[in-house]
Order: C-alpha cells, then structure tokens, then sequence
C-alpha cells in the first residue's frame, strides 16, 4: 500500500472504512462472497491491501455498514456543525464519496475527486471525544467483518493520517 499517496481520509463522518476476508472467514459472510465473485484483474497488484479487502464491493458493503453507524451516533449527533454538514450531503452520497475514497486510499484504481479533509471539516470543530466516537464505530464495523489485524492496523493508519487536518486543536471540549 502507497501511503505517500498524500491520503487526504479523515473523518468518515464523512469517513471511510474497509473490510475484507480470507481463508479463515467464514463462507457465509457478505465478503467472503464477494471475494468468491469479484474478478480481479490482470493489472491489479495482489499484495495491495485493495485486493487484501476484496476489493471495491466489499469496501462499499463496509462503508455502507460504518456510515449507517455514524449516523445514528450520539456523540457525533450532539455536534450542530456535523449535523448541519448531513443535512447538506444526501446518506447514499457520502457513502458514495467514502467508497470512493477507500478505494483509491488503499490501492484500487479509484480516484478520490472530493475535497480535502481540512477543507471538509474545517468548521465542524471536532473534538477528540467525537475522534474517539468515530473511530469506536470503524472498529466495531471492522469486527463485524471479520477484518484480520494486519489490514485492521493498515486501514487504522490510513484513518489517523489526516486526524490533524480535521480535529479542532482546542484541548477542552466545546459546549453546544
């Protein structure tokens, strides 16, 4: 995987996520058989952590399962700066925009065309606590999946690249 992508992920409240299988996942799982029936291509590096994944279908059923989550968190909910940025962008758009993003972060031949981190959440004014939310529910989608550690480290990675782009600097928390 190409961490010098310059990868601009961050906050998948806007967030991303991943999943993927392999021999040891059960067959009955959504990415095992995704990854019974998606083709991989020639060109396709085999040891990028996009193939690891399963690859763009099981990324987007993933993506689908964290954003469903943070949609319905609390924590992130009590934020009126990431509520107002919901109301703006329609659920299926930010999944869209995640998977996307995924995609291209961990090696797929996606582009990501959004904008950057900072400039998404620049006046969302998020906290630690809420960082600390967000990433609760990347782990727990990351579980229901079934994710090996190994990938689980790597996706964690490519979470907190841009963590500083997007977390407010003030180190008490913020009143609503």
């Amino acid at each position: 995987m190409n961490l010098s992508k310059g990868i601009t992920l961050g906050l998948l409240l806007v967030v991303l996520v991943s999943a993927c299988s392999d021999s040891s996942t059960s067959d009955s799982t959504p990415l095992a058989q995704e990854e019974q029936t998606q083709e991989t291509t020639s060109t396709q590096d085999t040891t990028s952590l996009y193939a690891r994944l399963g690859g763009i279908y099981s990324i987007a059923t993933v993506v689908d399962d964290f954003i469903e989550r943070l949609v319905v968190n609390d924590i992130l909910n009590a934020n009126p700066a990431i509520d107002e940025a919901r109301a703006s962008v329609p659920k299926a758009g930010l999944k869209y925009r995640v998977t996307e993003m995924m995609g291209w972060a961990t090696g797929g031949p996606q582009t990501y065309t959004g904008r950057s981190m900072e400039e998404t959440h620049a006046d969302m004014n998020i906290t630690e606590q809420e960082w600390q939310a967000m990433m609760s529910d990347f782990q727990a989608t990351l579980d229901q999946f079934n994710v090996p550690a190994q990938e689980q480290g790597e996706l964690i990675a490519i979470l907190e690249g841009p963590k500083a782009d997007i977390v407010a600097a003030t180190m008490s928390p913020i009143e609503y």
